[in-house]
């Protein structure tokens, strides 16, 4: 048996990429394999993807041409030390696992054998997620490609050098987390001026969206598309002036640096 996918791992982060992969049309069904932990869980996910499931790592490492891990980073090692005898020439792993480095992985797999490493978002669980790939050294262009469309079926995929990876951690990793508080303090303020909670969130949330996606969509510098919004002697520029008092700007940099810094501690070696 042979199959073009086997996810190593298939929870959330697993199971929305194979949905987008299915979505995107990249794979059938027969063309993919998924390995979990539980026999609950691989009964579940034969049923609603029509997969083949498997409680064996080493039974999709085997005989899947892309290897997906999307495990946890504790777990990373150990699992690549399983499977590696089994490994077959033209194998392509890609890793999502936090923290570890390509050279974790490189390092404990034969030569013939491709490593792509991917910091994912949470917001690819709705088709929005932002995934930065750095590909190891024996990556061929085909390989990247096909990396690259898997995550871009979920959102944007990105490609930088693995040097930048800590930091992507820290900003497009743990940033949707950051977004959230800042969409619970909108709706918050919202709520003090007499506004229902729902409508006070739904309000937050589209606004947060619609900035956005202004940004992405017409490629203008934040600053730019904030001047436009802030009209003299508006309203606006009043809250600003609030946002800058209180450290809004200094306090988001800081929690990119802090958590960057959190990530050059995990597993790299």
């Amino acid at each position: 048996m042979s199959y073009k996918l086997g996810i190593i791992g298939a929870g959330k982060i697993g199971e929305a990429l194979l949905s987008g992969a299915f979505a995107k049309g990249l794979f059938s069904p027969e063309e993919v394999i998924l390995s979990v932990r539980t026999e609950s869980h691989r009964q579940d996910l034969e049923s609603r993807y029509k997969t083949a499931a498997t409680l064996d790592n080493r039974l999709v490492a085997a005989n899947s041409d892309i290897i997906l891990l999307t495990v946890k980073p504790k777990a990373i090692v150990d699992i690549v030390n399983a499977v590696a005898d089994c490994l077959k020439p033209g194998t392509l792993i890609v890793s999502a696992a936090a923290g570890v480095s390509l050279d974790v992985i490189e390092s404990r797999v034969p030569g013939f054998v491709a490593v792509v490493r991917a910091m994912p978002s949470l917001a690819m669980l709705v088709g929005e997620g932002m995934t930065v790939v750095s590909p190891g050294k024996n990556v061929s262009a085909e390989q990247l490609g096909a990396a690259m469309k898997l995550f871009g079926s979920v959102g944007r995929a990105m490609q930088l050098d693995e040097q930048h990876m800590d930091a992507v951690t820290g900003l497009s990793g743990s940033g949707p987390a950051y977004v959230y508080i800042i969409i619970e303090s909108l709706a918050d303020g919202g709520v003090k001026m007499g506004l229902p909670r729902d409508a006070a969130i739904q309000l937050a949330a589209q606004t947060v969206l619609g900035a956005a996606k202004t940004v992405l969509s017409t490629g203008e510098h934040p600053a730019k598309l904030k001047d436009q919004v802030t009209t003299p002697a508006g309203v606006t520029i009043d809250g600003i002036m609030e946002l800058e008092e209180g450290g809004l700007r200094v306090t988001l940099i800081k929690s990119v640096v802090k958590a960057t810094e959190r990530a050059r501690q995990l597993l790299h070696k």
